[in-house]
């Protein structure tokens, strides 16, 4: 019997970008409590203990990260709460102040079967902070322009960011 797949997210964008690469994940939309810390492991690990109380079969976190070098990478993991204070824009007032737009984007994605067993995929991708531009689909695409790309990721077409993106 093939065991179920889940990928925990109430994010419906974040779902349907995970299914370009594994059709039949499920989603569990469950609202599990978010630790704060400065490392993405640490808070994977966490979501993925208390998912594993809720649900039997192979469970998926991920956390992304925009870790701006002006701020030697802050606001890394923190940058769900940023954007709702400051949002895009704010970010990129922050790195022009700074006058330093260099950035990286990181996205790790943790896997469980069991609490003991979890296993962490790391990714990421240099760019630069600009003004925004594009659509926000995710909050702070529309101003992460990649390294050799003219475009940010919010102007880009779905495949053509999924061939690069963290």
């Amino acid at each position: 019997m093939k065991m179920p797949l889940y990928f925990i997210t109430g994010n419906a964008n974040k779902l349907h970008e995970a299914r370009n690469f594994i059709p039949e994940i499920e989603q569990l939309a469950i609202d599990l409590p978010e630790i704060q810390d400065i490392d993405p492991k640490v808070i994977i690990q966490a979501k993925l203990a208390e998912a594993l109380k809720h649900k039997s079969g192979g469970c998926i976190v991920e956390d992304t990260s925009l870790c701006l070098d002006a701020l030697h990478g802050l606001p890394g993991p923190f940058i769900k709460w940023f954007l709702k204070t400051i949002g895009p824009s704010g970010l990129y007032n922050i790195a022009d102040k700074l006058m330093n737009y260099q950035a990286e984007a990181k996205g790790i994605v943790g896997y469980a079967k069991n609490s003991d067993e979890i296993h962490f995929f790391e990714g990421s991708i240099r760019g630069t902070i600009v003004a925004p531009r594009g659509e926000t689909i995710f909050g702070w695409a529309p101003i992460f322009q990649p390294e050799g790309y003219t475009q940010t990721f919010a102007e880009m077409t779905k495949e053509e960011k999924n061939t690069i993106s963290h």
